[in-house]
């Protein structure tokens, strides 16, 4: 994930070489999707330039688990030696936050255009202290329909995995947000972290590897998962 140079600079020094709690190797887990004829549009910088998944209104900068901007780590660790001044924070807003969105919200006009009604996933990554392996969220049944959850869930289960919904992870901004425009069906799919990476390296200060047989296993899991489920959505679409 991106970091930019000057951003990295200002980080204590305890962070310049490692930032806990992203989507690791995401991009390449889900790399085979396209070739399912799903659309694909991937986060490029690291959550904590900006996250995506945070409304973008004022506090602009603060909680991690609010703000656009974090100012501390997930463990409510601060971040910087020297906070980025305002105009910066806006910047990252202009120039990162807001070009993604608006290409997401075009992306989503098109699919509507061409087919009537488009489902969303928003593709996450996660640790902490529960234990399931697939968190399914919705906003408590709000972003989308049984139909949906219902589908992902079988693929998910599948391929062997134990799946939660709506268990501390309901569904962020992207999900609620983009749930509300009519036609478009929305859900966060939370992939617990020990499902492809090593236990070992997560317990270490330090970027986890991906080329490891558990990333392999994870992603040969992958594409069955997704077929079934296209087939499952093509099947039974509106």
């Amino acid at each position: 994930m991106v970091v930019p140079a000057e951003m990295l600079r200002a980080l204590n020094v305890s962070y310049q070489n490692f930032l806990p709690h992203q989507d690791w190797h995401l991009d390449k887990l889900y790399d085979g999707l396209p070739d399912l004829g799903i659309t694909v549009l991937e986060a490029v910088y690291s959550r904590y330039v900006v996250d995506l998944n945070r409304a973008a209104k004022p506090p602009f900068m603060g909680n991690f688990w609010q703000a656009a901007v974090p100012r501390q780590t997930a463990y409510g660790k601060p971040l910087y030696r020297i906070p980025p001044a305002s105009q910066q924070v806006q910047n990252r807003i202009e120039q990162v936050y807001r070009p993604y969105h608006q290409t997401l919200e075009r992306l989503l006009q098109e699919r509507l255009d061409q087919f009537g009604h488009v489902y969303l996933l928003d593709l996450h990554s996660f640790a902490g202290p529960i234990q399931d392996q697939v968190c399914l969220g919705n906003g408590n049944g709000k972003t989308c329909s049984e139909l949906l959850i219902a589908a992902v869930d079988s693929a998910f289960s599948s391929q062997g995995y134990q799946v939660a919904h709506n268990h501390v992870f309901n569904g962020g901004y992207i999900t609620r947000h983009y749930g509300e425009m009519p036609g478009v069906e929305s859900l966060q799919v939370e992939f617990r972290y020990h499902n492809y990476l090593n236990l070992e390296q997560l317990e270490q200060e330090r970027i986890p590897d991906w080329d490891i047989p558990e990333f392999y296993q994870a992603k040969q899991n992958i594409r069955p998962l997704f077929t079934h489920l296209v087939s499952s959505l093509l099947t039974d679409a509106p």
